[in-house]
């Protein structure tokens, strides 16, 4: 049984704005204003990405492995009784230090968490009562090579439900990547050489003083508009044209399957303002009816920071590239989920497509998305094999651990005229829960180090120019 359940307070809050040039001057504030309280990722937790069971699971694409997986778009949620429960195999003896729950709104009131060496034998190193959900992090002292979350009261007639149970300590067999990363595994290191003469000359930029009145929000953009469909995907199936679903681009007009980062700085015609941003950018396209709907009037792509401490944020090296989303990821999105379309603009929506995974927009008001990207980097690479993993959302106003660098924080915000049907729409990559996006960077060096200086680092509001 899917269910309806109510946006939660830790995922960006979405509100309503005029669309057009109104939606352009008024998103964007907001945008770069939100805290997106996910769960520790900076500091990888010894739980991701490792083999995890349940006592249940609600549906088959509500399993124990997305509750470990890093990805705050998917949940584990078990059969609609209690008592349950959801362990996950460190893969070694580890001390545990932290555990950090990220519950979805159908949450445990009381629980309990337990380790085991074996398996079989279990100790409890942590006991609620009351629990009143949202990121609950809980300090504990223990060992053990499983870690075990016991639940015995839920707090809605549903079943126990949760975007991330993590585990944090020293030891367990880590599977996330090391910063050198395997060689021929996809990984992409840049040119140091390259890279440590882009950085001298970022530092040796002096800061534009900001106006006395200027808004005191870190954030620059480029505004685009929409240049061409393609089945081509120049990050996840490079060299390979037509392997991809259809999509949708923005930014350069050259992108294509061959893309690289030297084509796409020989080719100089762009849909972006500035026009020093020569970057791809792509989202999967829509269709409502079987035809294709592209983004109408601007494609915004914001550059901000979530940072408590924004001072520390460097520019994106040439060619770096990254994937928000997941388009393999395929499960229902009705009212309240998080990671929704929404309606932007007067009258909001006003009702649900018949399958209640697409919003209806009054004629007024336009479908809309906003789409936001990892603001942590390895420090070494320039993609990455998931095209993930050399990046990570911040954790606590900071980026440390694994991924200790902070670059921009990227948000696309799409929009398009339409106000929907009961027919509702579907993506190129499937249903709503697949929408993605994917930035294959390439701005001029002092463009975008002025920008970064200017806007970011000193906590100014800055228009597509760079001014204020």
């Amino acid at each position: 049984m899917q269910r309806s359940v109510p946006r939660l307070h830790h995922r960006l809050r979405l509100r309503t704005v005029v669309v057009g040039v109104a939606l352009t001057a008024l998103i964007g504030t907001f945008l770069t204003s939100q805290a997106l309280s996910s769960a520790d990722a900076a500091e990888v937790p010894l739980s991701q990405g490792r083999p995890a069971t349940a006592s249940s699971a609600e549906n088959g694409g509500t399993s124990a492995a997305a509750a470990v997986d890093g990805d705050l778009g998917t949940r584990w949620s078990s059969a609609f009784s209690d008592p349950q429960w959801l362990q996950v195999d460190l893969g070694a003896t580890a001390t545990i230090t932290r555990v950090v729950i990220n519950w979805e709104a159908a949450y445990a009131t009381n629980f309990t968490i337990q380790t085991s060496a074996d398996g079989a034998t279990w100790t409890t190193i942590n006991t609620t009562t009351n629990g009143t959900g949202g990121v609950q992090t809980l300090t504990v002292g223990g060992s053990g090579r499983y870690v075990r979350l016991n639940t015995t009261k839920r707090a809605t007639q549903y079943g126990t439900s949760l975007w991330e149970f993590q585990v944090f300590g020293t030891g367990g067999v880590p599977t996330s990547p090391s910063p050198s990363g395997p060689a021929g595994a996809g990984w992409i290191t840049m040119d140091q050489a390259k890279w440590n003469a882009q950085l001298a000359a970022f530092n040796a930029m002096t800061i534009n003083p900001a106006p006395a009145n200027a808004v005191r929000v870190s954030e620059f953009n480029a505004t685009c508009t929409y240049s061409h469909s393609k089945k081509d995907d120049p990050i996840v199936f490079p060299g390979l044209p037509g392997a991809s679903h259809m999509h949708s681009f923005f930014g350069n007009r050259s992108t294509d399957a061959n893309t690289t980062t030297d084509s796409l700085f020989a080719n100089t015609s762009t849909t972006c303002g500035p026009t020093q941003d020569l970057s791809a950018y792509w989202v999967p396209t829509l269709y409502e009816n079987g035809v294709a709907l592209e983004p109408s009037g601007n494609f915004v792509v914001y550059y901000g920071s979530r940072l408590t401490d924004p001072t520390k944020t460097v520019p994106f090296p040439q060619g770096f590239r990254m994937i928000a989303g997941d388009a393999k990821r395929q499960v229902a999105t009705p009212a309240g989920s998080v990671n929704q379309f929404y309606c932007a603009g007067a009258g909001g929506e006003i009702g649900r497509s018949a399958d209640g995974n697409w919003p209806r927009c009054a004629p007024t008001a336009n479908l809309t998305y906003q789409l936001v990207f990892q603001d942590c980097w390895d420090g070494v690479h320039l993609d990455s094999p998931d095209h993930k993993s050399h990046v990570s959302y911040s954790y606590d106003g900071k980026c440390s651990g694994a991924f200790p660098v902070a670059i921009p924080n990227i948000s696309f915000v799409f929009s398009y005229r339409t106000s929907g049907s009961l027919d509702g729409f579907t993506l190129a990559s499937g249903m709503a829960s697949s929408i993605h996006g994917d930035s294959f960077l390439a701005w001029d060096n002092a463009a975008l180090g002025h920008r970064v200086k200017d806007c970011i680092i000193q906590k100014a509001k800055c228009n597509t120019a760079g001014t204020f």
